[in-house]
Formats: structure tokens, C-alpha cells, sequence
């Protein structure tokens, strides 16, 4: 496959999964008439988001699924041809993680749990502890979610692990210490685009930004769902509120010119970075 239509979504999803199957139902039907090859959900799609980010009650959280479950497979199901990445609250024994997968007709392609996290996350859920690549029929893909893609590492082991798309899967609020009147003046909205473009430039890979809207709780979503290029340029993008961002890329060929004179992944010093994986790098 040369040229993919790819599409990011802004949206809201609630706690109730069953009306958000539905939703992607439509979504997904919408989607395939209209060529879309590639289709990232934001975060917390299945099961909706945490309401409160300082002080979370972890037994009035998202409800956590089966990573196999019926759920899933229903959406296999749906998805037809289709890739797609979708985050939900994912179920293992006695613990939760905020996750994400990747999937088809055929099945799941990936998985993604989320590592790092802010404020009093880690009282709702379990940290994950890798990044990787996948192959997939729109080529080889890694995910990030929301927090993750604040954190250069991140992306970076995904585009040296060969991915040259990475789904950054969101469920960002607005700044909950020092609100804007207005949301192109929120701190976080404005760190929430510097990142997308950063991960990719830095990278010279397609980033595709889905995230939430509406308000869960206390948290306010910025929305703001984009298609990034390898050189950092927003090729698609919604705003504040729900909508679609959508193009057609031809990945190989945008990432080898971007590639052509500066390649970034092949011109690292890693013998520069000394603390790069030390603790001292902290202090």
C-alpha cells in the first residue's frame, strides 16, 4: 500500500461502552465508505476516562476489560479492513491499565499499556513498561498514550524499533492548576500541539493525535485531533470541539524525503549520552 487515508478523532466517550460500541459502529461504517485506511481513536474510548487526575477513586473508575474479551472482538469485527487503535481500561488479574490496541477483521495487531503517569494516576492504574513496533496492513506502527508522548524516549525507541507512523491515543485535559479563558490560551493546549509536532519532526515519522472532548469530572478535553508530517507540518486537524481530522499520506514516501539529507535516527551520538538511562540525569 503506497498513499493511506488516515483519520483522527475528536470526540467524546463515556463510561457507557455499550453506546460507544454502537458510536463506532457508525463511525467505523462512515469511515470505510469514505476510504479511510487508518482510524485512531482517542484514549479511554471503551469505558470513558478517570473524572478527577489529583485525587482518583479507583473503585468508580472506567470499567477494565477482558484484553481478549467480547468487546474486542466485537470491534475486530467491526473494523472490517480497517486499522484501528483504540484505547480502554484493560483488565489483568488484580490490576488495571490504561490501554490501547491495535486491530482488524483479522485481529489485534498490537497492544500498547501506558508508562508514564501524571499526577495521581497511578492510583487508578498500573504503569506499563515498554514501547514497540508492530506491523500492520497500512505498515509498521507503534502507539503512545497521552502522557507518554511528553517524554522524547518514548517515540524515539518506537522509531528506532522501525515504526513510521505512531498513534498517540488521548484523554487530555485542559490545565487543571491555571485555566484559560479561552482554550488556545491553555497551557496544555499549546503543549498538547508542541508535542505532536516534536515527536514527529524529531523523528521524521506521520503522527496521528487523537483525543477526548467534553468533560469527564473535574477534567475539561482539549480535542485538538491531528495528522502530523515527518517534517513537523500539521497536515489535518480539528479544534476544541468533536470533528474528524483527515488526509492522504503516502508514509514511505513522505518519511524518505524527509529523510533524503538530514536522517535523524542515523545521525545520533549515542556515545554523548552518557546519563541518558542514569538516575544522575535526574538530580
Amino acid at each position: 500500500m503506497t498513499t493511506i487515508r488516515i483519520a483522527a478523532v475528536a470526540a467524546h466517550f463515556g463510561a457507557d461502552i455499550a453506546r460507544s460500541l454502537d458510536k463506532l459502529a457508525a463511525i467505523i461504517e462512515r469511515l470505510a465508505a469514505d476510504g479511510v485506511n487508518l482510524l485512531v481513536l482517542p484514549d479511554a474510548t471503551l469505558g470513558g476516562y478517570i473524572g478527577d487526575l489529583r485525587h482518583p477513586d479507583p473503585a468508580s473508575g472506567p470499567e477494565a476489560l477482558d484484553p481478549d474479551g467480547p468487546e474486542i472482538r466485537l470491534l475486530c469485527r467491526t473494523a472490517g479492513d480497517m486499522v484501528v487503535c483504540v484505547g480502554y481500561a484493560e483488565r489483568a488479574g488484580d490490576l488495571r491499565y490504561n490501554a490501547a490496541v491495535c486491530l482488524t477483521g483479522d485481529g489485534v495487531l498490537g497492544r500498547h499499556r501506558k508508562v508514564h503517569q501524571p499526577a495521581g494516576e497511578h492510583l487508578a492504574y498500573a504503569a506499563g513498561d515498554r514501547f514497540s513496533a508492530f506491523d500492520t496492513p497500512v505498515g509498521r506502527l507503534g502507539m503512545l498514550i497521552d502522557y507518554d508522548k511528553t517524554f522524547p524516549e518514548s517515540a524515539r525507541t518506537l522509531a528506532l524499533d522501525g515504526a513510521r507512523v505512531i498513534a498517540a491515543l488521548s484523554a487530555w485535559p485542559a490545565s487543571i492548576t491555571d485555566r484559560a479563558s479561552r482554550m488556545p490560551n491553555d497551557r496544555q493546549a499549546r503543549l498538547f500541539d508542541l508535542y505532536d509536532q516534536a515527536r514527529a519532526a524529531e523523528n521524521q515519522v506521520v503522527l496521528v493525535s487523537s483525543n477526548q472532548t467534553g468533560v469527564t469530572g473535574s477534567l475539561r478535553f482539549l480535542g485538538q485531533a491531528k495528522v502530523v508530517g515527518p517534517g513537523g507540518e500539521i497536515l489535518a486537524r480539528t479544534w476544541s470541539k468533536g470533528g474528524l481530522a483527515v488526509c492522504d499520506v503516502d508514509v514511505d514516501a513522505e518519511v524518505a524525503r524527509a529523510r533524503r539529507v538530514l536522517r535523524h535516527l542515523e545521525e545520533r551520538r549515542t556515545d554523548a549520552y552518557h546519563n541518558l538511562t542514569s538516575e544522575k540525569g535526574a538530580h
